[in-house]
């Protein structure tokens, strides 16, 4: 007599993966209970969500969590004090880039993307870790025009939170571009050319 086959085990983080993928492609918001317990681990039911997730919101910040974690780190280099503030604000900028444009996950970023993702005073809280760490990118571009001019290679004159301003807002306008279809290679030649700011700022001894 031939045996059943075993039951298939659910992986809870490839789960999460999924979900995380789910939500960062559409949104909290738009991304439907229903749609998640198709998508992850291959179909499961509400019981065996609510039991492995709790809630989708519960499921949501798990997934912001690991995001944070994992891909939001490609800028980790700003606040790196061994490498130079030129050379760390590139680094940050060219991976951050590479990330937003690889295939095996959505386009963009979800930390760039994540005021979609809780739009609604309801579930404002829900956007509180993203927003905090899109403020800390732009706190580490700052910091790097800072460590500069403290060191001497940008002029004094230079408006080091503008400067910052600039590098921090072309990472969050890659989210969008990279979902119309722009290229890493052009956005890598739109960085050399926006790398020229801060050679620009220079001060004549440098």
């Amino acid at each position: 007599m031939a045996q059943m086959g075993r039951p298939r085990t659910f992986d809870r983080q490839q789960a999460v993966e999924q979900a995380m993928h789910l939500f960062w492609e559409q949104g909290y918001e738009t991304t439907s209970l229903s749609q998640l317990k198709a998508h992850i681990g291959g179909g499961i039911s509400a019981p065996s969500f609510y039991a492995a997730f709790g809630s989708k919101e519960a499921l949501f910040a798990e997934v912001v969590s690991g995001y944070l974690a994992t891909y939001a780190r490609v800028t980790d280099c700003l606040w790196d004090d061994g490498m130079a503030p030129r050379e760390a604000v590139e680094l940050a900028l060219r991976r951050s880039t590479q990330m937003q444009c690889e295939s095996g996950h959505p386009k963009g970023c979800m930390v760039a993307l994540g005021i979609m993702s809780a739009p609604t005073p309801e579930h404002a809280h829900l956007a509180k870790p993203l927003t905090a760490s899109r403020a800390r990118t732009l706190q580490g571009f700052v910091r790097c025009v800072e460590r500069a001019i403290a060191a001497g290679e940008l002029s004094c004159r230079t408006d080091a939170r503008s400067l910052g301003v600039a590098f921090n807002s072309f990472l969050l306008g890659v989210s969008i571009s990279a979902r119309d279809g722009v290229k890493v290679s052009v956005f890598n030649a739109s960085i050399t050319e926006l790398m020229k700011l801060w050679d620009a700022a220079r001060t004549r001894e440098s």
